[in-house]
């Protein structure tokens, strides 16, 4: 039993025990506050609220032109995806009428949203009136997405598809 007399309770080992663990977590806190503030994530863009910003007037502008043309594009991909392995892309281009677009230059840039070092964009050619095919290799598993870039004449339409998984290389 420990007493206002009996002067040895610092010494308790379960005292000792949970002043050492107290301290620990300060420590660790501390280091990571310091890691924080000395380096930076690079996880996070710094201008991400700039970056890629176009003005008002820009994006209206590149609104009303995709209106305008109102293209539509259908894309037949491979139902499974793995690193390494070609895939062999077809997209279909049509007017608003349904009429092929032909004699475009298309370019796909394949768009990883986790690490823009491993982007990479392909032209793909055109095999028959307003379709395209072209093959992508992807270096590395996970989530993608495909921005298309279709240029004829004076008119410019670009489209992004909806993300997809590429497996791992089994």
């Amino acid at each position: 039993m420990i007493s206002q007399q009996h002067k040895w309770g610092m010494r308790n080992p379960w005292f000792l025990g949970i002043l050492g663990l107290i301290l620990l977590v300060f420590a660790v806190n501390g280091v990571f506050v310091w890691l924080s503030t000395h380096r930076p994530s690079t996880l996070v863009d710094l201008e991400y609220k700039t970056h890629d910003r176009k003005s008002n007037a820009a994006a209206v502008n590149e609104l009303a032109a995709r209106q305008a043309l109102a293209w539509q594009t259908t894309i037949r991909m491979p139902t499974a995806l793995t690193t390494g392995e070609p895939a062999s892309f077809e997209i279909h281009v049509a007017d608003r009428a349904g009429q092929p677009v032909r004699e475009g230059i298309l370019t796909v840039e394949a768009y990883r949203p986790s690490d823009a070092s491993r982007d990479f964009s392909v032209p793909f050619r055109e095999i028959a009136s307003g379709t395209y095919q072209g093959t992508l290799t992807f270096p590395l598993k996970g989530y993608w997405e495909l921005h298309l870039r279709l240029e004829r004449g004076n008119n410019l339409f670009t489209v992004a598809t909806d993300r997809f998984l590429v497996a791992a290389a089994p």
